[in-house]
């Protein structure tokens, strides 16, 4: 008798779970524009995936881009934020250094390792002499570190071009919305970039072995 009484409960129960959510549905529909099939209805414009708003906010700062993806505007990972002594006019500056081995105590952690043989890069091809807080390119134009991009492109040209295509490096936010890719340095060690070689984890025998 118990289980008889159970059953019909669980069984008023799922009807009114199903009347309710058929109620909600004529009410949306009744809404007209504030369903989803109304929305669709009243747009009066093409679909624009770049105009959406995310639906989450990333936990990163990100900064437009003074470059252009595809006829359009995006934004990158901003670099500054991540640059644990910045702003780098705070020791390079006309002030005397009192302290002993001032270099190796706040850049011992950098190996410089950025071309090959006689194509290797010293410091001042990429900072500039006198404002250490900006990057210069060959041109002598100062360029921002959040858009060292422009920097890495004037040797690295083949992969800013993918890179601006979509086909390196890799994107930050969702499908549908404003384009979010991460910067050069998000993934490379700006002294050191080239990744070390790494070996599968598995390997498996040839097939006519």
């Amino acid at each position: 008798m118990k289980k008889i009484i159970y059953r019909s409960s669980l069984l008023s129960l799922a009807l009114g779970v199903m009347l309710l959510g058929s109620n909600q549905v004529v009410l949306a529909a009744d809404h007209g524009s504030e369903s989803l099939m109304g929305r669709i209805e009243a747009a009066d414009k093409p679909f624009d995936s770049m105009k959406i708003e995310s639906a989450h906010q990333l936990p990163v700062k990100t900064v437009p881009s003074n470059e252009s993806y595809q006829g359009g505007s995006f934004r990158v990972l901003a670099r500054k934020d991540q640059i644990t002594r910045f702003r780098c006019s705070v020791c390079h500056n006309d002030k005397p250094v009192k302290v002993q081995n001032g270099a190796i105590f706040t850049h011992s952690d950098i190996t410089l390792n950025h071309g090959k043989g006689k194509n290797e890069l010293a410091c001042i091809e990429c900072h500039d002499a006198k404002d250490r807080d900006s990057l210069i390119d060959k041109q002598g134009r100062k360029i921002d570190y959040d858009h060292s991009y422009q920097l890495c492109g004037q040797c690295h040209f083949r992969q800013k071009r993918d890179w601006l295509g979509g086909a390196h490096g890799k994107r930050e936010a969702y499908w549908a919305g404003e384009r979010v890719v991460r910067n050069c340095t998000s993934c490379h060690n700006a002294h050191s970039p080239a990744f070390k070689t790494k070996m599968p984890e598995t390997y498996s025998l040839p097939l006519d072995k």
